[in-house]
């Protein structure tokens, strides 16, 4: 009886492990997939000059211009998100964990919920509406722009810190009390040096969601051509943005005499850029792995 009970397991068990491979295949299709149209339609462009130029007097069907401004707006922007939302989103997860109770904290958690499923558009509706109040309507400038990103990126900031924190056994919180810290300071020396790595983990999450978002960039910090290194003055280009402007524009004439001529300029850009903004993501969720195993607890 046993024999036959053991046999099932086995094959419950392999069954289980075969659909799991086959689980996992199936997920990768699509991502090799983007991957490689990604990788094949942009490499031909991605180089050294399509990095480091901008698109300043590049017009129509010409074969010139770069990303180095939308590079240089991507950064900024998101940072200031970054700067704007990590720190809210840490503060009001230990709030909920440590201290958090009653209907304060429920409404805390229940307008993170809400937060969670906004629409893009609407937190970049929300930062111009913002703005345009102390500003004026037409309002464009990165700052509103880092501002709408960090909308998006707070409720994931605080629901990815809350659960690393509840993952923190209450035995340590003990000890540090039983030792006479107090509970600020056990907050801060035991659980979150605790829970870093998966904190990093989380906050690299929450760019993710970010870096790639289109609508409310172009509502809150609009379309150039130029280098602007100023987050508080004037439009800046972002990859995204640029991406959608590059597509939008389509096919172009090779030259003004060369009507039957048509360009894939524009295509190809936005390509190598979609290319640019995956390694940049990549990039940083390499830097999230080091930093955490830096900052992660040793187990000796």
């Amino acid at each position: 009886m046993l024999k036959g009970a053991d046999a099932r397991r086995k094959r419950t068990d392999r069954g289980m492990t075969v659909m799991v491979y086959l689980a996992f295949a199936l997920a990768m299709v699509p991502l090799i997939s983007v991957s490689w149209t990604v990788l094949s339609n942009g490499i031909e462009r991605f180089n050294l000059y399509f990095l480091t130029n901008s698109m300043r007097g590049v017009f129509g069907g010409i074969d010139a211009g770069g990303i180095y401004h939308a590079i240089v707006g991507t950064v900024q922007i998101t940072l200031a998100a970054a700067v704007i939302s990590v720190p809210i989103g840490i503060l009001a997860a230990v709030y909920l964990v440590e201290y958090g109770r009653g209907l304060l904290a429920r409404s805390v958690t229940f307008f993170v919920d809400v937060m969670t499923g906004i629409p893009s558009i609407v937190a970049g509706l929300f930062a111009y509406a913002l703005f345009a109040v102390f500003f004026g309507p037409g309002i464009r400038m990165g700052i509103v722009g880092a501002v709408a990103l960090s909308v998006l990126m707070i409720p994931v900031v605080v629901r990815s810190t809350e659960e690393m924190l509840k993952l923190v056994p209450n035995e340590l919180r003990e000890a540090s009390y039983a030792l006479g810290v107090p509970k600020w300071l056990t907050v801060v020396k035991v659980v979150l040096r605790t829970s870093v790595a998966g904190i990093v983990t989380g906050v690299m999450l929450s760019i993710a969601r970010v870096i790639g978002e289109t609508a409310p960039l172009l509502i809150t910090v609009g379309v150039i051509d130029s280098i602007n290194n100023n987050l508080f003055e004037g439009r800046m280009m972002t990859l995204p943005v640029y991406v959608y402007r590059q597509y939008q524009q389509g096919y172009v004439p090779c030259a003004a005499d060369a009507a039957d001529c048509i360009s894939t300029i524009n295509f190809d850009r936005a390509w190598a850029a979609a290319l640019t903004l995956i390694l940049i993501v990549m990039a940083l969720n390499l830097l999230a792995r080091l930093i955490s195993r830096y900052f992660s607890p040793k187990l000796r």
